[in-house]
Order: C-alpha cells, then structure tokens, then sequence
C-alpha cells in the first residue's frame, strides 16, 4: 500500500498529524496538495520541515503527473489536503485510485458561510458538495479530529446541506 492515510486538515502538516496518525496509520512519508502551499517557499519549507518525515509538497497538476509513482511506492504516504474541494479535484475528477476507501476530514476552521458540524469542524455549501462527491465515487468520509474523537460520517451531516 502506498497511500495509508487520505485525510483533510485545513493546517495540513503539523505535530497531531505526523505522530498520533501515525499510530493508527504506517507512515513513511507525507504528499501536502495545495497550489498556494507548493508555490510559496516558505510554506512549502515550514511544511517539509514540520514532520520529521519524507515530504513533498506539490500543487494538483504536480500531483497529478507524480500519482502513479505514488501508488507504485514501497513506502507509505499520507495524503493531505488543506480541504474537500481540492481532495475531490484529486479523487473524483483525476479519479485516483488510493488502494484505500476512507477520507478522514480533520480540522476545518470556523469561518463566514460555513456550517459547525463538531469542534473545528466547519464546512461550506460548495466543501459540502465535494464531500457528497467524494462519497459518490465510493468514499467513506468520516469526521475526526483524532480517532477516537470521530464526530460521524458524512452520510450523518448530508441532509443538513440538501443532500437526500
């Protein structure tokens, strides 16, 4: 298995992601998908520097040309996005394979136009529609800051934004 965890934190890298993930998930490496992130060199070295691991920080179209390297590694990686609407862009329009069938939608901040789901977990109309999208094409979307904090499924929340 190359992808061991897909998983979308609005911080993408940090401390709660690389050590207690890990425990749950094997991890060699870390792949943040992020246009901003991956063009700015700052974000893109506090990011690399973050984890302690192996870790690439690309933007869509990079992650796009790289994916079946990804899926053909002898490592495993944690696939990162900083929300649902890029982690559809990847799943559901690049149609990538995983090997795996679970997103794991960490902390989405608080923010104008969004709806509270859980503790830091809000999302918007249009994150809504890539979470129903990304369950369409076979996902399971759980809510979870940690583990054992899961706050539900998607298929809990759905019908709050329109969705039967």
């Amino acid at each position: 298995m190359a992808v061991s965890l897909i998983r979308v934190d609005d911080r993408m890298i940090h401390g709660q992601t690389c050590t207690r993930w890990a425990l749950e998930y094997p991890c060699d490496g870390l792949i943040a998908v992020n246009n901003a992130a991956a063009k700015n060199p700052v974000l893109k070295s506090a990011y690399k520097s973050a984890s302690g691991k192996k870790t690439f920080v690309w933007t869509l179209d990079e992650f796009k040309e790289k994916c079946e390297k990804v899926i053909n590694s002898k490592d495993n990686y944690f696939l990162i996005t900083k929300n649902p609407v890029d982690m559809a862009k990847i799943l559901v329009e690049q149609g990538f394979k995983p090997g795996i069938s679970t997103v794991i939608i960490g902390p989405c901040n608080d923010r104008p136009g969004t709806t509270k789901l859980g503790n830091n977990q809000s999302i918007t109309q249009e994150e809504a529609q890539a979470l129903e999208d990304i369950m369409k094409a076979g996902f399971e979307v759980e809510f979870a800051l940690l583990k054992e904090e899961a706050i539900g499924n998607w298929k809990k929340f759905r019908g709050q934004f329109g969705f039967n």
